[in-house]
């Protein structure tokens, strides 16, 4: 059984161990300081949130429960963009030029730079073990949308808005066509220079790119071409949160021309369905609708992918032997349990 939970100081050696497998992919540092620091600012943020919401982080890992193996991990942030860090990005705009003496009209696609100083939560940090990707379905389910399950039960803690800047293609050399034709041009430095940068000053970003619209017909044609796109291995992540009411924001990266999806937090599907039940101690044989079961447990977040039943009074739920089990030697709180049907 896999759980779903806050991440734990102890998690630190095979959190590290996933990083180091996986390169350090999505938002989680293979280098130990700056991982055992997130992990830290992530404890302080579950335990007793900042008033500054850009300072909290909540890092959540997806647990093979009775082997006792971490095998992947997700993340929140519980605010990207402010006055002194802005959330920045390229505005996908549409324009069209027509000349009447020739009865010629060409569409064209600008690129305009934007940077919001009063940002939304961004969520991040997806990663799942390769051995565990088509092994055990649901898994990437779990760890994208127990998330919202948790900001659902804690709206208070995050904004409005969410957001997730996906991937693109790169290129063999590790950076992006987009970056190639546009960002380097204005910066002189290469993407990972640029990338590296940007993490302690952005600064650079809204002194050094150009503030008027920029046609991207002006671009080669592989960097129009990959400019929204997703690599192959990010397509997955879109999917699933466009099942959960996530839509393109005409917004993409302004480093890599990764696009940006979005929602306002209360229309996630997976929040909008969300309700609070009880677990009724009869337990499920068989059957049933399959739900993200969230609850707090000795002061921490948990949730379960499970299959439930409703019992007569419409309730409680009923869940299998091995589910309430589970949930008692946890010791839950039984006036947290909420459930999420999963799509």
């Amino acid at each position: 059984m896999f759980v779903f939970r806050q991440v734990k100081t102890e998690d630190f050696e095979a959190l590290l161990s996933l990083a180091k497998h996986l390169g350090s992919a999505g938002n989680i540092p293979s280098d130990p300081d700056k991982l055992r620091e997130q992990i830290e600012r992530s404890a302080k943020s579950f335990k007793k949130p900042s008033s500054r919401r850009a300072d909290n982080l909540y890092m959540f890992i997806l647990e093979d429960y009775f082997r006792k193996i971490i095998v992947g991990s997700s993340l929140i942030f519980a605010k990207h963009g402010t006055r002194q860090s802005p959330h920045t990005y390229l505005e996908i705009l549409n324009k069209t030029h027509r000349d009447p003496s020739t009865n010629i009209e060409v569409q064209h696609r600008l690129l305009r730079f934007e940077f919001d100083t009063d940002g939304p939560t961004e969520i991040g940090g997806l990663i799942l073990h390769p051995d565990y990707r088509s092994s055990v379905a649901g898994l990437g389910a779990q760890l994208s949308y127990a998330r919202f399950i948790y900001m659902g039960m804690f709206p208070d803690r995050f904004e409005e808005n969410v957001i997730a800047e996906l991937l693109p293609p790169f290129n063999e050399q590790g950076s992006s066509e987009l970056w190639e034709a546009f960002g380097k041009r204005f910066t002189g430095l290469s993407y990972k220079e640029a990338d590296h940068l940007s993490r302690t000053n952005k600064d650079f970003i809204k002194n050094l790119f150009p503030r008027e619209d920029i046609y991207t017909c002006l671009f080669n044609q592989k960097a129009q071409d990959e400019i929204g796109q997703t690599n192959r291995q990010t397509a997955a992540a879109k999917v699933l949160l466009e099942k959960i009411g996530f839509s393109f924001l005409n917004a993409v990266d302004p480093f890599d021309g990764g696009p940006h999806y979005g929602s306002r937090v209360s229309e996630v599907t997976v929040v909008k369905r969300m309700e609070a039940v009880g677990i009724d101690t009869k337990t499920l044989d068989y059957g049933g609708n399959r739900v993200l079961l969230g609850f707090m447990a000795q002061g921490a977040f948990h949730c379960l992918l499970v299959h439930v039943k409703w019992v007569e009074n419409g309730s409680k739920i009923m869940v299998s032997e091995d589910v309430l089990r589970l949930v008692t030697e946890l010791s839950y709180d039984e006036s947290s349990v909420v459930i999420s049907p999963l799509l």
